[in-house]
């Protein structure tokens, strides 16, 4: 890489910073959970026409979606939930075309009481910014964004074209970034900033979703020796799940994962049941997230943990005669274990250049666009900044690792796509 032209990008960062950071802060005053993302992606959208990038937004459609592994089942409408690309072209390609993607949907900040600041106006403290998806993954998004905007404002021409994505569904199906891959938006290889405290995926885990409905016999509470309490009845199915998940982790371990002490996680993070205190309630319902290995395909995943629940439900005298009725939704991503060694070297030497280390690659217990991108045979990774608190109370990001992250963003532009 031609050091005089990584230093003058780097001197427009840091002349950058400030409007970066404040960028940031938009992105994070946005409440942009499922459903509710138009309107961060038309900020963005405006934001990337000024840097003369020609961008397209559609709604995603997922009857063109079903047919890839990837495909999550949705139980909501896309209707007014763009996915978004900006391209910069450039011609007489003597490099390799790149995609930076990231997602702008964010989980639930509830309950808020429990946070020191307003999930949704961001606050720095200690140079630290605090927010709802400042760290998942609204920093990365951030960091893709000023790496070009500094590229552009060192007047360089790239090698290759580039093309920056923002999706939504990446918290529960992965069909944001399937859309726009399917719509022919593909590259040579594609870097998504997630918050990996600046090391690269390698792995990735599968993730499903299991949703468990449990019939009682409701009463008055005056005879509930006599009713059967779904609510207990779930108890009892969601500690059978915890015997799964220790079950799942006594096996064998995939090679990306050799060395974690505990890769495979199930955890119940929904329960509805019930409406009156003195009630015996009807019904109870409760959901879950099952993670599994590279090697495994998702719908064996469903079958076994299917089985699993109704070989529990056999052995308790109401749910043998009523059993649950379990059903699949959301995730259904198979994991990722396959990244292309030239796209990892031109990360490791970006990333050796700007921080003096080399890179490390770490298998990720939980799941990423990239998988989308192995689907299309587009080498993908991620590598972003840190923090700490996603999906938490108190969310936060690293300002300095944020800087850090856009450096390495744009040295690995320069390195992927070449200069003119």
């Amino acid at each position: 890489m031609n050091q005089h032209v990584i230093g003058e990008v780097n001197e427009k960062i840091d002349v950058l910073w400030e409007e970066e950071k404040l960028f940031l802060k938009m992105l994070g005053t946005y409440k942009s959970t499922l459903g509710n993302e138009k309107a961060i992606q038309t900020f963005i959208q405006g934001h990337l026409d000024e840097m003369n990038l020609t961008t397209t937004t559609f709604d995603p459609e997922p009857e063109r979606l079903k047919k890839y592994h990837n495909y999550g089942q949705p139980e909501w409408s896309y209707q007014d939930r763009p996915v978004l690309v900006g391209e910069w072209e450039n011609p007489n390609k003597i490099g390799k075309s790149l995609i930076l993607q990231g997602h702008i949907d964010v989980v639930s900040a509830e309950p808020v009481e429990l946070w020191d600041y307003d999930p949704y106006h961001p606050t720095i403290v200690d140079e630290r910014m605090y927010g709802r998806g400042i760290c998942d993954m609204k920093s990365g998004v951030a960091a893709m964004i000023y790496a070009v905007k500094a590229i552009q404002a060192a007047g360089i021409e790239l090698g290759a074209a580039l093309q920056i994505q923002t999706v939504i569904e990446e918290e529960c199906t992965g069909n944001g970034a399937l859309a726009l891959l399917d719509k022919g938006y593909t590259a040579d290889g594609a870097l998504i900033p997630e918050p990996t405290s600046h090391r690269a995926i390698k792995g990735q885990l599968g993730v499903m979703w299991v949703r468990v409905k449990v019939r009682g016999s409701g009463a008055h509470v005056e005879r509930a020796e006599k009713a059967q309490n779904p609510i207990n009845k779930a108890a009892y199915l969601i500690e059978t799940l915890d015997a799964y998940r220790e079950y799942i982790n006594q096996k064998p371990k995939h090679p990306d994962f050799q060395n974690h002490p505990h890769p495979l996680n199930v955890n119940v993070g929904i329960i509805h049941g019930g409406d009156w205190a003195s009630n015996v309630p009807s019904v109870c319902t409760f959901e879950a997230r099952v993670g599994f290995y590279a090697d495994v395909n998702p719908t064996d995943i469903q079958k076994e943990v299917k089985a699993w629940l109704l070989e529990a439900a056999n052995q308790d005298n109401w749910l043998k005669q009523t059993p649950p009725e379990i059903t699949f939704y959301g995730f259904h991503a198979p994991g990722f274990s396959s990244v292309d060694p030239s796209l990892m070297d031109s990360l490791a030497n970006a990333h050796e250049i700007t921080t003096n280390k080399q890179l490390e690659s770490i298998g990720f217990t939980a799941t990423t666009d990239i998988r989308a991108f192995e689907e299309f045979c587009i080498p993908a990774t991620c590598y972003g900044p840190s923090g700490a608190n996603m999906h938490a109370p108190n969310e936060y990001i690293h300002l300095d690792s944020l800087k850090t992250t856009t450096k390495t963003i744009a040295a690995f532009i320069l390195d992927w796509c070449k200069v003119q």
